[in-house]
């Protein structure tokens, strides 16, 4: 049986104070949240995020960016996006010290390579927020690593005095291209030679992260990560394709079948059938929704999971079945 939704929710979920908000550098705030009576939090390991609880039905995912060896406060970095659907806006204008804020317990679509001998890190703009928290984490393990940060000038650079002060094993190198790409990073040279047992891990916007994929696409696809904060331009759907079909849906734990029509969205057909899945991003990114598939065929269409994650888990959000009958471990 599933738990009730107020105990899971219990479980999954934490209600924190704000205690700080800092001005990190041009259009960057960060959040510090803290237990309000001083408790430790459940612990993260770089590369985590949480959900942070906004406003009603406003949920969005950010990642923490201090070093997990603290346990008293999660420490998220956001930058004001005015052109966004809302969730950066809300937390600029609408997040007070000492407001009570509800957020997740912390996930992590993009752990870092704990045996790995070296560590490249790409950081575009608010990119570098998963990336700090990995640098805390390297220097503490004393593993060789570099970090390029990549933006368009010092001012809008949170955390380059941080990162210079703790980076005493690694190297941190910042690149400012005045909004000009082309006076930036050469990635491609930087990434020209696969080194042994080096990873990369890269984040930032669109565009940034085309440049990574495409100069670290010779690179064994095992010793390289990244993390998308929005879900990137899906290609055309080719002339002719053969259209999308509707399936079953059957859940293991309540012997529930349902009907899934085509183009029908599978999160929101199992949310109207009262099956216990939560969605934040509902555009893959995120984890929230992923659940264990036990049977059938699924189209993936998400950015977290690896191959081999996919053949036990989806996530219903964006990603469905392929025909005949989907079973699912709910």
């Amino acid at each position: 049986m599933n738990a009730p939704l107020a105990e899971r929710d219990a479980l999954t979920h934490l209600e924190l104070v704000l205690r700080q908000v800092r001005m990190e550098a041009t259009g960057i705030n960060s959040y510090e949240f803290v237990d309000a009576d001083g408790n430790d939090l459940p612990a993260f390991t770089a590369g985590a995020h949480i959900d942070v609880h906004i406003a009603p039905g406003v949920i969005r995912q950010y990642s923490l960016c201090n070093s997990p060896e603290e346990r008293h406060r999660y420490v998220v970095a956001v930058l004001r996006d005015e052109a966004g659907r809302g969730g950066s806006r809300g937390m600029h204008e609408a997040l007070r010290v000492p407001n009570r804020v509800k957020v997740s317990v912390p996930r992590n679509n993009f752990p870092l390579a704990e045996g790995a001998e070296k560590i490249i890190m790409l950081a575009g703009g608010i990119g570098v927020t998963p990336l700090k928290a990995m640098v805390h984490r390297l220097e503490a393990k004393s593993v060789a690593y570099e970090l390029h940060y990549c933006a368009k000038g010092p001012q809008y650079a949170a955390f380059e005095a941080e990162l210079r002060n703790i980076a005493c094993i690694g190297k941190i190198h910042c690149h400012f291209d005045g909004g000009d790409p082309k006076k930036g990073l050469n990635i491609a040279k930087l990434l020209k030679h696969p080194e042994p047992d080096t990873h990369i891990y890269y984040c930032g916007p669109a565009g940034f992260m085309q440049a990574c994929a495409d100069a670290a696409a010779h690179w064994p696809s095992e010793l390289v990560h990244c993390e998308h904060f929005k879900a990137p331009a899906k290609p055309a759907s080719p002339e002719g394709e053969t259209p999308a079909v509707g399936y079953s849906v059957k859940l293991v734990r309540t012997g529930t079948t349902l009907t899934v029509a085509s183009g029908e969205n599978l999160a929101e057909a199992l949310q109207a059938a009262g099956a216990p899945l939560e969605t934040s991003c509902n555009s893959g990114l995120c984890g929230t929704c992923k659940v264990r598939h036990l049977g059938g065929a699924i189209d993936h269409q998400d950015f977290i999971l690896d191959e081999s994650e996919r053949e036990n888990y989806m996530t219903p959000c964006v990603s469905g079945g392929c025909g005949g009958t989907l079973v699912l471990d709910l």
